[in-house]
């Protein structure tokens, strides 16, 4: 059963990373390219890495699925965020469509 529920989770992770890819040239601007990238890939990178625990169970093999699942979760949301910091730092322009609440000094 739950090698079943692994295989599901890899192919539930699968779609996510291909509707992350799609984002990726469907978006408008930078801005929302991470936007997609980050939640999309992270969910499906992390989705494939615990369907891949779950087949492995407590191998070494599934021990470093695990860890790469914190590092994934931690780092992924960071990197985006100083992207399009740096981005916005930078003079990018975010599509016309855009509203922006507040400025950043």
């Amino acid at each position: 059963m739950i090698e079943i529920i692994g295989w599901f989770l890899l192919f539930v992770g699968l779609i996510f990373v291909f509707f992350g890819c799609l984002g990726l040239v469907r978006m408008p601007d930078i801005y929302c390219r991470l936007q997609t990238a980050t939640k999309c890939v992270t969910f499906g990178a992390g989705s494939i890495l615990f369907g891949t625990f779950l087949i492995t169970g407590f191998s070494s093999i599934g021990l470093k699925a695990l860890l790469c699942i914190i590092f994934l979760f931690l780092t992924s949301p960071t990197a985006s965020h100083a992207l399009s910091y740096g981005a916005f730092i930078s003079g990018v322009k975010p599509v016309d469509k855009t509203e922006i609440e507040e400025e950043i000094e």
